[in-house]
């Protein structure tokens, strides 16, 4: 099982001469930036793959390419698939329903009864299929560093709605995943209750934050406009 949080950074090396060759020399395309989950968000489909500015001045777009597209090699990761690893041939050939494709990294989660959890910060998933089997949802701060984030199977998932990721009712009352405190090898139910203390500091504070979207990262892709153009679209703008 891989973590999304394992991917995010790992270089990504795409045959040498542009997308679809098939030579056997490779260079360097980027970087994992975010993971992209099926409509469902039970799925791995892909990932956004940053690429370096040109001449180190203009920016580009992220590339997409599909999970089935990669393999490991040394240093990172390979493409295999040639065109249809990348962006629209990959979505077509994928057959998603791209505009609610989802990234759940960063999106604040709640139960369908309206209890705010925190926001996503890890998935695990099978790296061949990209099923996911947990999620892992926290404040990212210092309750979290302390007990760690809270574990919840991919089968609570209800969906996603305005922004939120809508889980189960019971995925309040799951164990945590471990931090700090679990690390050096103190008790659970103190770890659980210091974490607890910190947290009601700084619940106020927290929920502010959330209700300002602080931490909304995650999004729906048909809600984000103008990130997706192919690789040689944003190649002619660079160089006009």
């Amino acid at each position: 099982m891989l973590k999304i949080s394992q991917l995010k950074g790992v270089a990504v090396y795409a045959p040498k001469g542009g997308h679809g060759k098939s030579a056997g020399t490779y260079t360097r395309l980027g970087k994992i930036h975010n993971t992209v989950f099926a409509p469902d968000g039970k799925r791995v489909v892909g990932f956004f793959v940053a690429r370096p500015d040109i001449a180190g001045m203009v920016k580009r777009e992220d590339v997409f390419v599909a999970l089935d597209s990669i393999a490991p090699c040394d240093g990172g990761l390979r493409v295999t698939k040639g065109d249809e690893s990348f962006d629209a041939a990959a979505r077509a050939r994928l057959g998603v329903n791209w505009d609610k494709c989802l990234i759940w990294a960063g999106m604040d989660a709640k139960t369908t009864e309206d209890k705010i959890l925190g926001f996503v910060n890890d998935a695990e998933f099978n790296g061949k299929t990209g099923e996911v089997s947990s999620f892992f949802v926290g404040d990212g701060g210092t309750a979290q560093a302390l007990v760690g984030s809270v574990v919840i199977p991919a089968g609570m998932l209800r969906g996603y709605e305005k922004g939120f990721m809508i889980v189960a009712p019971e995925a309040a009352h799951m164990e945590l995943s471990g931090g700090v405190a679990g690390k050096a090898g103190e008790s659970y139910a103190r770890a659980k209750y210091e974490g607890k203390k910190v947290a009601e500091k700084a619940g106020k504070a927290a929920g502010e934050a959330v209700d300002k979207g602080s931490k909304a990262l995650g999004k729906q892709l048909g809600r984000t406009k103008g990130m997706f153009s192919s690789f040689m679209d944003e190649f002619k703008k660079a160089k006009e």
